[in-house]
């Protein structure tokens, strides 16, 4: 054959048929077979050949790596806190909505290619629940101020891709049948066994999505209901303003004899100054044994806002002098502290010099039992207890059936159960064995020699706690004026919750007060 003379018809179609199918011959069925359409289960019958769905497949592929990145900050925010990205109540709350958002965008895309109803419909529920979450975020005023822009952003941003992975799913629908209907001549209805399991996977995880977010609004609801109850002192701002911190004084600034009295700073262990100790010391004023009292909620506990990480001590104590200078308050301070309360009081006392009239400290921790306190794996439970804390499931059952109000949830014995509280204690035991230790150990050198000093102890953990006696022992050579040191017996760690314990704080302490 010349090679100037054209192909024949009947050459070309021999060329087609050798040749191997691409996706255009593979979409146009071959006019000289009697077959006028494709098969339903022939790869070429996608909704991936529509631009739209590939276009909404690689937006979901970008919104869900940005929504990654937002989630690895706010998970750093929990350690060390980026500029910018503080709240002031619980930092878990906005990683939780991160993660809801992720994990949405996530099943959406693992199972891009098998719309279904039912995770259509699971999905908005799980948007609608996003969205009163929003709405109660920015309604009440204390849960504003709490998450800042920072947890409005998380709650709103994962409403929106809750409704985004909807519209996506109901893109890849229509172009499904579209494509079914141009390429088979109607609609599949039936599904392979594959795509049945990819369909129950995917309502499962969704359905997990919205149990969790439920959970979430129902705890958020509480935490708008506990904004009634107002802190019996004031919130002063402090550290720039970027947080508040619940300051309470309460009796007379002079003695009977007009001389200013001594006024007794009570420092919270474990628990906040609420639970226990401020009753004994409204006890203590009622029986004459001191005139006035102050306390502060450490940051992050009870109605005090969450500070930014990293928290040590020596931060903690200048807070705290801070907020005692804005109130007005001058001293002079008789500072009492428990548990490990007293490394707080110990590092203000070094720092405040003639100011402190003297340390009570009860069953205190001392600075070389910090690890337990800042171990890896302590860190670890208060993390994960953290990153469940938003769902609540401790603080809703114990409102539905135990009666718990909102003095339970914000400083009474719920209190542990709170998001905020137990960011505190993560912040304490990230620092605990290293900027913490180093402060207090600082503190020693520096504290006054002359300071009054009284140390009343567990008799339970002496007895229990061979090393717990020798650093027992070791506090009361804190300075060179110890008054006296009380071993309690049968006491716990919390001394003040047996009559013998209050009995022995308040002898000591009255004993103070008149020096």
């Amino acid at each position: 054959m010349n090679k100037n003379t054209p192909p024949s018809r009947e050459d070309s179609f021999d060329d087609d048929q050798r040749r191997p199918p691409d996706e255009l011959t593979r979409l146009l069925p071959n006019r000289l077979d009697s077959t006028p359409y494709l098969s339903a289960d022939d790869p070429a019958v996608s909704p991936y050949n529509l631009w739209s769905v590939r276009i909404v497949r690689l937006a979901t592929v970008l919104l869900t790596c940005l929504t990654f990145l937002f989630w690895v900050l706010l998970l750093v925010s929990l350690f060390i806190t980026p500029p910018g990205l503080h709240v002031r109540g619980s930092p878990f709350f906005a990683f939780a909505y991160t993660s809801v958002a992720f994990t949405t965008l996530l099943v959406e895309l693992i199972f891009f290619s098998v719309p279904s109803r039912s995770a259509r419909m699971l999905t908005v529920a799980s948007a609608a629940l996003l969205l009163v979450d929003t709405i109660i975020i920015l309604a009440v005023t204390k849960t504003r101020h709490e998450e800042l822009w920072v947890g409005v952003a998380a709650a709103l941003w994962a409403t929106l891709m809750a409704i985004w992975a909807v519209a996506a799913d109901r893109t890849v629908q229509w172009g499904k049948r579209e494509e079914e209907e141009r390429l088979t001549g109607r609609p599949e209805t039936r599904r392979t066994l594959f795509e049945w399991s990819e369909v129950l996977l995917s309502s499962i995880a969704l359905s997990v999505i919205v149990v969790a977010v439920f959970l979430m609004t129902c705890t958020l609801i509480l935490r708008a209901f506990d904004a009634h109850l107002a802190p019996p002192g004031e919130r002063y701002w402090v550290d720039d303003d970027k947080y508040q911190v619940h300051l309470y004084c309460y009796g007379n600034g002079t003695t009977p004899s007009g001389v200013k009295a001594t006024t007794v700073l009570f420092e919270g262990g474990e628990d906040p100054v609420e639970f226990g100790l401020w009753q004994f010391a409204d006890n203590a004023i009622r029986n004459g044994s001191i005139n006035r009292y102050c306390f502060a909620d450490r940051p992050g506990m009870a109605w005090s806002d969450a500070a930014p990480s990293p928290l040590s001590v020596s931060t903690a104590s200048d807070i705290l002098g801070e907020a005692l200078s804005r109130a007005g308050e001058e001293g002079p301070w008789l500072l009492v502290s428990a548990g490990v309360g007293s490394l707080y009081s110990r590092v203000f006392s070094s720092r405040h010099g003639q100011q402190v009239k003297g340390l009570l400290m009860i069953d205190p921790l001392h600075e070389d039992l910090l690890s337990h306190v800042g171990s890896p794996g302590r860190g670890f439970r208060l993390w994960l207890q953290g990153v469940v804390s938003p769902l609540g499931l401790q603080r809703n059952l114990g409102a539905l059936i135990r009666g718990r109000g909102a003095a339970d949830r914000i400083w009474g014995r719920a209190a542990y159960q709170s998001g905020s509280t137990i960011y505190a204690k993560l912040q304490e035991s990230l620092v605990g064995n290293s900027l913490t230790k180093r402060d207090v150990i600082s503190s020693r050198a520096i504290q006054d020699r002359n300071t009054p000093v009284v140390v009343i102890s567990s008799g339970e953990q002496i007895q229990r706690d061979r090393e717990w006696q020798d650093k027992q022992r070791d506090l009361t050579h804190l300075t060179n004026n110890l008054e006296d040191w009380d071993i309690v017996k049968d006491a716990p760690h919390r001394v003040w919750d047996t009559i013998g314990g209050r009995e022995s704080i308040e002898k000591r302490l009255k004993k103070l007060a008149k020096l």
